[in-house]
């Protein structure tokens, strides 16, 4: 199983593709990974159920929308990981970035969304703010379990299922769209590359 030394050396060698030409819109969440005694768990949110949220109740990374306040894509991920969930990610080790994803233009999803990968070495407690509905640690050993690997009921154009992986409670703790794509990246880079499966839609931004 990887271990945080195998997540340090492979994006030691990653070099990230970055959208520069994007749309106004831009969005950061944050991959955050602690090691308990060698076992690697990574933070996952259930968003909370919100009318007229497109992610509502979705699985994800802590993270949102770029403000202009924010000085870069990375103090923003900090931002939203510190007010969504209280956990300070300024003295964690920044590990690395995937490539940057981008949403279908036309959908009203046009904006750019960039990943920063965090190892945090310090114990803090979960403080969910009103966006979160639920946050959780799970193990990174976890994701490339089989028998968690499930279609994913969703209705998008002609399509009925997605892939997806099961984190928690069945129909409800489902990773998928974009921050299984996310996952899916991640596990390539440190070589842990989930098994293959048909392609996601670009329009699958979850």
């Amino acid at each position: 199983m990887p271990s945080i030394d195998d997540v340090r050396n492979a994006f030691a060698q990653h070099r990230p593709q970055i959208i520069t030409d994007a749309p106004r819109r831009r969005a950061a969440v944050a991959i955050a990974l602690r090691d308990l005694a060698g076992d690697l768990e990574v933070l996952f949110i259930e968003r909370a159920s919100r009318r007229g949220d497109p992610w509502s109740g979705h699985m994800a990374f802590p993270g949102g929308r770029v403000e202009v306040s924010d000085e870069s894509l990375q103090a923003a991920a900090q931002r939203e990981t510190r007010e969504e969930v209280g956990i300070s990610l300024e003295g964690s080790e920044l590990l690395g970035r995937l490539d940057d994803s981008q949403g279908l233009a036309g959908t009203g999803r046009e904006l750019v969304v960039s990943a920063f990968v965090f190892h945090v070495t310090e114990p803090q407690p979960l403080v969910p703010n009103y966006e979160v509905r639920r946050t959780f640690w799970f193990p990174v050993r976890s994701l490339l379990d089989s028998q968690l690997h499930i279609d994913h009921p969703v209705s998008r154009g002609a399509r009925t299922n997605f892939p997806g992986i099961l984190v928690g409670e069945p129909g409800r703790h489902v990773v998928w769209g974009l921050t299984y794509r996310f996952l899916e990246s991640f596990l390539s880079i440190i070589g842990r590359p989930l098994p293959e499966r048909w392609q996601l839609d670009q329009e699958v931004v979850s």
